[in-house]
């Protein structure tokens, strides 16, 4: 079967949470014995690679799960996006809320009940795996639900929220270029006059 079109299931949405740990813990269980007894035809694929093929397995997992089940052509920004906001509860990151006393503090002094949110670099992160995935799976770039503008904006609605809740500004990081050589001392001309 076509892998693009391959994402059909009927287990509940509910259900979501223990299968999609359970999914990537299968994948990665099986990706290092087979890496492990597969001996020397097969090719270690980089952590990048692993990654990727792990994110792509857990948003199939995700589609599969969803109330109603989606195959992946049916699949547009709106779903990419729902997928993040449900990847939020498995955050590790604490972004304040307007109403806590620490918010735009980058070191608070004490715990406080804001929410866990995932962050955002790990969200770009993850969307640029899962955008290649998908044309590497067969679908085109233009109906890449990965790259949507929707997403894209999401994506830095997050940055920037929680650039402010945190005191910080996320700013492009600039080439470093290399300090100017400096020039070389004058010579200074001796002149010899006869006094």
């Amino acid at each position: 079967m076509d892998p693009i079109h391959g994402f059909i299931g009927t287990t509940n949405i509910s259900h979501n949470t223990n299968l999609m740990i359970a999914a990537a813990a299968v994948t990665t269980s099986s990706s290092s014995s087979s890496s492990s007894s597969g001996g020397s035809a097969t090719t270690q694929l980089s952590r990048y690679e692993n990654q990727k093929r792990r994110d792509w397995n857990t948003f199939g997992q995700y589609l599969r799960n969803h109330r109603p089940p989606l195959s992946l052509s049916r699949c547009s920004g709106a779903h990419v996006l729902e997928f993040l906001r449900y990847l939020d509860q498995f955050g590790k990151t604490k972004v304040h809320t307007q109403l806590c006393p620490f918010f735009g503090h980058p070191n608070p002094p004490a715990p406080c009940a804001c929410p866990l949110r995932q962050a955002w670099g790990s969200l770009d992160a993850l969307i640029g795996r899962l955008r290649a995935a998908f044309e590497e799976n067969g679908g085109s770039p233009e109906t890449n639900p990965f790259g949507a503008r929707a997403v894209r904006l999401y994506l830095r609605e997050v940055r920037d929220s929680q650039a402010k809740a945190r005191g910080i500004s996320y700013e492009k990081k600039k080439r470093k270029r290399p300090p100017p050589m400096p020039l070389p001392p004058p010579h200074s001309v001796i002149s010899s006059s006869p006094n």
